[in-house]
């Protein structure tokens, strides 16, 4: 492809660029902006059986496998999966396919404590949040307060219930939570170089100035999240941008400041459908980046992706690292007798009595909860987070729900977390039928048999939010800000 044919919002400077570091693969590479783009859904462990969805519905949505995330799927766009009662019931995560090789990477597992530092719009948090299975911490950060409320309201609809989300500076967090996790996820703000096929106007934003400019910030965030890592802890650093400045030469010099930390190449974690890292683009004297990773699109069903899984040198042994934890446990909590009874008759209506004796003798959400109140908001924080008074806090752990006079209010984010077992009473409507559509749009369905009090609303057996009964018929508690206009699949305003 010459200069002259390239998309008017490409820019000249990048095409350039990008000729020079990929030689004979440049005009491949060029090709992939004429070419149709990919879509991709990742399934949610926490709300159920994967395989057994992805059974069910592989045809209706037109899923593929994505090679890199055994959660993850291409699908047909003309299926429109983003509009479907399944979204809404945090059954699946609408995400790009080569952001999900991050986690994948990462490789959480259940009880481990994981940071996401640049975390909005929650992609990376959710998938985080399924790898861990309700066990363990995450704590989720943004430091930009309106892309903050999206990321939580992302991780309330994916029913995540041990994770804390923030808006903080990094720097800020570093003071907090020195050594304190066992891996962390830095999808760091970069040029977007990577987008240009899927957001014409991120080409249009960009300049050699803004890639200098996001290779410092990086570096500054790189600095304060290795601040946070425990000996013997992982971190993986990603961006959506093809610049060296911003992906191997920013590992090459991290690594200079940084002996106490190394690259985890292909051999120890590899990944179908990544490519290895370029070293030629880099100093001579880090060979190291040969072993960080790539998604090219010319190459790969997916944007351009860059990767690099860091692990830092471990020193003491795993007793020493659990009492750190320990002693950073806070101890503040809700202590508010009156509305600890109305709170626990709350759930004893709403949740069955064997979970709940379950769920007390595991240790596990519902059961012993560490309570928190924001006004008449009550949260469970998760176990093992530390004092949360000198940080900004936008969602401190799972919203179980609302004090009033005389009685506590089950919340939404406490419907999306449940599952449909686990409540004393469900009325479960077909996932593409008209009664679900009516409810999502705020108006009264029918129940099934008569009956008094509150019910979870499922759809196709996933539930999707609170009703309350009076005998056949079920008022809406599904919230006003999240309701489709009738007749509509689109939400009558944004939450």
């Amino acid at each position: 492809m010459k200069t002259e044919e390239l998309p008017v919002w490409l820019p000249k400077e990048f095409a350039g660029r990008m000729e020079a570091l990929l030689a004979e693969e440049y005009q491949a590479f060029m090709q992939s902006y004429g070419a149709k783009r990919v879509y991709g859904l990742r399934l949610n462990a926490l709300k159920g059986e994967t395989d057994t969805w992805y059974r069910q519905n592989r045809d209706k949505f037109g899923l593929r496998p994505v090679p890199w995330c055994e959660e993850g799927f291409y699908y047909d766009p003309q299926t429109r999966p983003g509009l479907h009662p399944f979204h809404e019931a945090g059954v699946y995560y609408i995400q790009e396919p080569s952001a999900m090789a991050v986690v994948s990477l990462l490789d959480p597992q259940p009880g481990d404590y994981v940071l996401d530092l640049c975390a909005a719009p929650g992609g990376k948090s959710s998938h985080i949040a399924s790898r861990l299975a309700g066990e363990g911490l995450l704590v989720s950060n943004e430091i930009h307060p309106a892309r903050a409320k999206i990321l939580s309201r992302n991780m309330e609809r994916m029913g995540v219930c041990n994770a804390v989300v923030m808006n903080e500076d990094p720097g800020r967090l570093a003071d907090v939570f020195g050594g304190f996790f066992d891996k962390i996820v830095v999808d760091a703000p970069c040029s977007g170089e990577g987008m240009f096929r899927k957001d014409a106007e991120a080409g249009k934003e960009w300049s050699l100035e803004n890639v200098a400019l996001c290779a410092a910030r990086q570096q500054e965030i790189l600095e304060n999240a290795a601040r946070m890592l425990r000996p013997g802890g992982q971190l993986v650093y990603s961006t959506c941008t093809f610049s060296p400045e911003e992906n191997e030469s920013q590992i090459a010099r991290f690594l200079e400041t940084h002996p106490m930390f190394s690259v985890v190449g292909q051999k120890g974690r590899r990944l179908p459908g990544l490519s290895a890292g370029r070293v030629e683009w880099c100093r001579e004297d880090c060979p190291q980046v040969a072993d960080t990773y790539r998604i090219w699109p010319h190459l790969s069903e997916g944007e351009g992706h860059f990767l690099a899984l860091l692990e830092m040198r471990e020193e003491g042994g795993r007793e020493e690292r659990a009492q750190q934890k320990e002693k950073r446990k806070g101890q503040r909590s809700w202590k508010d007798r009156e509305g600890i009874k109305l709170l626990r008759e709350c759930l004893k209506e709403i949740i069955c009595q064997e979970e709940l004796d379950r769920a007390k003798k595991a240790g596990e959400a519902l059961g012993v909860p560490r309570l928190a109140a924001f006004g008449e908001q009550i949260y469970q924080v998760p176990k093992g987070m530390p004092d949360l008074d000198k940080l900004r806090v936008v969602r401190p752990g799972l919203h179980l729900g609302t004090l009033q006079k005389n009685r506590f209010e089950p919340s939404h984010a406490l419907a999306l977390a449940l599952a449909a077992r686990q409540a004393n009473r469900t009325l479960c409507l077909e996932a593409d039928g008209e009664e679900i559509r009516e409810y999502l749009a705020g108006g009264t369905v029918s129940a099934r048999e008569a009956g008094k009090g509150w019910i979870l609303v499922c759809a196709g057996g996933y539930p999707l939010g609170w009703g309350k009964q009076a005998g056949d018929v079920v008022k809406n508690h599904y919230p006003k800000g999240l309701r489709i206009q009738p007749g509509s699949s689109k939400p009558s305003k944004l939450p």
